[in-house]
């Protein structure tokens, strides 16, 4: 079994700094209306760019391998929180917008497909508290 390891050290008031296994570092920070300075990232949309980079990781490699001509593309997250402490996400929803002029859209749909349904673990892990609603989006050059 594999195992990651993150340390995380408190750097005064409301922020902390964290490593990552590929030794990079990232600040979060509360925001000013919960005692922060607003320096660094919030932990929670942290999860969310988690997801994005998880997926986009994966679409990034199978445009590679199926060969797709892609200009671009981008991935937007959408999250609702719940009212009630601790606040978590509800549902969230992922758009990934490909740009280019000759996109394989059937392609590019079974690439997206095979990360949200087999490889994306960190999909895997907010399907476990969240709904997660997928929307692909091509924009032809």
């Amino acid at each position: 079994m594999t195992q990651h390891q993150v340390t995380t050290d408190w750097k005064g008031n409301m922020q902390f700094e964290s490593n990552n296994p590929s030794g990079e570092t990232l600040l979060m920070n509360a925001g000013p209306e919960n005692g922060g300075v607003g320096e660094g990232l919030r932990p929670k949309a942290l999860m969310l760019a988690s997801l994005a980079g998880c997926s986009g990781l994966d679409v990034a490699s199978l445009i590679e391998k199926m060969k797709l001509a892609v200009d671009d593309f981008k991935i937007e997250t959408t999250a609702d929180l719940t009212d009630e402490h601790p606040k978590i996400y509800q549902n969230v929803r992922v758009v990934y917008h490909f740009y280019g002029k000759n996109l394989e859209e059937s392609k590019l749909e079974k690439a997206v497909n095979l990360s949200v349904e087999k490889y994306c673990g960190v999909m895997e892990m907010f399907r476990k508290f969240a709904t997660v609603a997928i929307e692909i989006q091509f924009h032809h050059a």
